[in-house]
């Protein structure tokens, strides 16, 4: 790359310790890929500037919910860190599409003006080590509820899962044709053979078909920690294929990502994959999109490098 890029990175955690909003990243745990220490402290706004400021300029940023004790009360911290933020940050907050009082939530979290919408994680898997969830939240009557009352308020709805799951969310998406709905992580293509690459391929196009679904495409080394430009390359463009640039973005996952890898590596990755594409392609995928399907402000000044 002969010049900065710059980036509205559409999927990063902020997370503070000292709130105790998130006890998980107090004490390390072990995964399908190995302990999480690395990022077992806080990850700060201060932090996230500095990675990879020499090739990428962030240009604003969301903060996608890290399964917070409280959710509005992690709304209102990062309120207080966009406020003082250099860059324009909005956040995706957490809740319970099915409970009775999700309205109510709503109503608590917007009265935080960075607020966007709400991610509710619903990843099922036959392998434990996989699950995130022991409900089957897609099947519960109140989902289909909470997510129509997400695009009557305006607000968007971040969905992640797995690939078995993608016909019945799109069946869903179907029933809330004014929610926004941004698929998470590239759809998490988990089990890694040739029948759940297939599985995977078709799922994609079947949430494609539903024109209020966009995906970003990130989160790549929790499924793939050895990640090479070659073995990514496939499944970008199995999302560009599918969705098409104008509903599709990239992301970084920061700090989880940063297991795996470091934030200029992520990137390039994504900019050597699409070196073919035009510079409106290439500024809609790494930029644009995100302003839009997440209401980002542009930047009105520069911040100090």
């Amino acid at each position: 790359m002969t010049e900065m890029l710059q980036i509205v990175d559409p999927h990063i955690h902020l997370w503070d310790l000292t709130t105790g909003l998130y006890p998980h990243f107090e004490r390390p745990s072990k995964g399908p890929n190995g302990s999480n220490a690395a990022i077992c402290r806080t990850y700060s706004l201060e932090e996230f500037l500095d990675e990879g400021e020499l090739e990428f300029e962030a240009v604003g940023a969301v903060h996608v919910e890290a399964f917070p004790t409280k959710p509005v009360d992690e709304t209102e911290a990062l309120q207080r860190v966009a406020d003082q933020s250099p860059i324009p940050i909005v956040i995706i907050s957490n809740g319970d599409l099915a409970a009775p009082d999700f309205g109510d939530l709503l109503d608590r979290h917007a009265a935080f003006p960075i607020f966007r919408g709400i991610r509710q994680v619903v990843n099922r898997h036959t392998d434990p080590a996989l699950s995130y969830v022991q409900r089957d939240l897609l099947s519960e009557p109140g989902f289909l509820d909470g997510l129509t009352l997400l695009g009557a308020r305006g607000l968007s709805f971040d969905l992640q899962l797995y690939p078995h799951q993608m016909d019945q969310a799109a069946e869903l998406a179907a029933r809330a044709p004014d929610t926004q709905i941004i698929l998470n992580h590239a759809g998490m293509w988990s089990d890694r053979d040739p029948k759940g690459w297939r599985a995977y391929k078709t799922g994609l196009r079947t949430l494609a078909e539903r024109p209020n679904i966009a995906v970003k495409i990130s989160g790549l080394g929790m499924l793939d920690p050895k990640w090479t430009l070659n073995s990514i390359r496939p499944l970008i463009f199995e999302n560009l294929e599918a969705f098409g640039v104008e509903r599709a973005m990239f992301a970084s996952n920061f700090p989880v990502d940063k297991l795996y890898s470091d934030y200029g590596s992520v990137w390039r990755g994504f900019a050597d994959a699409t070196e073919d594409l035009s510079t409106e392609e290439k500024a809609a995928l790494f930029r644009d999109n995100a302003r839009v399907f997440y209401r980002v402000p542009a930047q009105t000044s520069s911040r100090k490098r």
